[in-house]
């Protein structure tokens, strides 16, 4: 079972930056495998994916977010990384981290199995 745990949110003037940081433990098997992804949800809306980074390292962007927001990942501390810089009231939300056992995903919240709880990002004008 694998557990991830977010952290890092806060809240910042717009034009900000936070790095918001996954920490992943439990997989029984090279992480290389997972596929991972960070969604956010605003309130009143859906759980919107925002970046992904696939087994293979592809990435991809919600288009709303490109080039303000990194995502990466470093093995040795088994941690995912969104870098955003920035930051404009609509980024705001909770900001979550998913998992998949997968090669492929995309940007629907169905294809991830694992998720953590959450962390508030507040960008205000």
């Amino acid at each position: 079972q694998v557990q991830l745990v977010e952290s890092g949110g806060g809240s910042v003037q717009a034009g900000g930056s936070l790095r918001l940081s996954c920490r992943v433990s439990g997989y029984w098997y090279n992480n290389k495998k997972l596929s991972m992804a960070w969604f956010r949800q605003a309130p009143g809306k859906g759980r919107e994916g925002v970046a992904i980074l696939d087994v293979d390292g592809h990435l991809n962007y919600v288009p709303s977010v490109l080039g303000r927001f990194t995502i990466s990942k470093d093995l040795a501390k088994d941690t995912l990384y969104l870098q955003m810089n920035d930051l404009k009231p609509e980024d705001s939300g909770v900001y979550y981290c998913a998992a998949a056992y997968k090669f492929r995903v995309s940007m629907r919240a169905a294809d991830y199995e694992f998720w953590g709880r959450g962390t508030q990002v507040t960008a205000s004008s």
